[in-house]
């Protein structure tokens, strides 16, 4: 059974060989092919060793095009603070849509324009040129909040949930019509599973969730599956208000962060939902013993039960022991 076999057949409810294994790596990618992180964030080449060598190494059962978050912005025309060995950082001193009437102006981009987007859809296809259907391919886009963060400015957009809703759904709009254009296209180039962050979601209450952004996350999880791919949801954050609503959501997988115990998101979100995570990246993976990191992830995988993907809570850290990610690697073989 391959990797991508695996996955599937989790997704279908089936059994498989063993535990999948599915943390983020980006910098640590990056390192482990001697490059600066704006070469991996920029040139769709660089992120495919660094993402084919981590892959190998510690036997991941997926690739990803994931980077930064800026993607999107960049092509709609954001300011992007690009520096030479940390990921690409939104100008929140000049946010594009800093002035709100800007967003009746402001045009769709071409995903297929020579920008930021064309290059991950085109990582897409060179990973699925690469290892076919062996792993599974992952893409990857914003959710509503995270975008409209991104695109107005995260305290301005916290302040347009109650100054101003009617531009919010405007500019959810926008986004999910954008999100769900640049899904399309790396989904034909080969996007098994399309990941969706979206952190800024973590940061408002479970009633303005479920009013303004909950009925746009469904929409764009549910036209991805119209597209034809799997849903992996990644919200940074504590999220312990809003499980519910995300295990209505209907992704495959979620991300669960190291701040939510698996017992509560099992609880909240019922047994079907796949759960992946959630051991701490930094106290546990990065600066604990291989011994303690066993025991923190047993601990995980007995909260979830079944369903359960291994991984870390958020993104691998740069600087974390290959001894250490060996051990998520050996568990999830022995399990």
């Amino acid at each position: 059974m391959n990797s991508r076999e695996r996955i599937f057949n989790l997704f279908k409810g089936g059994q498989a060989d063993h535990l999948s294994l599915m943390p983020i790596t980006m910098q640590l990618a990056t390192d482990s092919i001697g490059k600066k992180y704006k070469e991996y964030a920029t040139d769709h080449r660089v992120l495919v060793e660094g993402q084919l060598k981590v892959a190998e190494e510690f036997d991941f059962d997926h690739v990803s095009v994931i980077s930064d978050p800026t993607r999107e912005a960049a092509d709609c025309g954001a300011s992007i603070i690009f520096s030479e060995d940390s990921p690409p950082a939104i100008d929140n001193q000049n946010n594009l849509l800093a002035d709100k009437t800007k967003l009746a102006s402001l045009k769709m981009p071409d995903v297929l324009g020579g920008g930021r987007m064309q290059d991950r859809v085109e990582g897409v296809a060179l990973f699925k040129e690469k290892i076919g259907s062996d792993k599974i391919i992952e893409g990857w886009i914003e959710g509503p909040c995270a975008e409209g963060a991104d695109l107005r400015g995260i305290n301005t957009l916290m302040m347009d949930f109650f100054d101003d809703p009617g531009f919010v759904r405007d500019l959810f709009e926008f986004v999910i019509e954008m999100e769900l254009n640049f899904a399309k296209f790396q989904i034909e180039a080969g996007v098994d599973v399309m990941g969706m962050g979206d952190a800024a979601a973590s940061l408002i209450g479970p009633e303005l969730y479920e009013e303004f952004v909950w009925p746009y996350e469904k929409r764009l999880i549910d036209g991805v599956h119209e597209l034809g791919a799997a849903v992996r949801l990644h919200i940074c954050g504590n999220t312990r208000d809003i499980l519910k609503g995300i295990g209505r959501l209907g992704c495959e997988i979620v991300d669960m962060d190291y701040m939510v115990p698996i017992s509560q998101a099992r609880a909240k979100m019922g047994q079907a939902q796949i759960i992946c995570g959630n051991i701490d990246p930094v106290s546990v993976l990065r600066d604990s013993t291989p011994e303690q990191i066993h025991q923190a992830i047993e601990q995980c995988h007995k909260e979830a039960g079944g369903n359960f993907i291994v991984g870390a809570g958020c993104e691998v850290t740069r600087d974390t022991p290959p001894e250490n990610l060996r051990v998520l690697t050996d568990y999830a073989h022995s399990h």
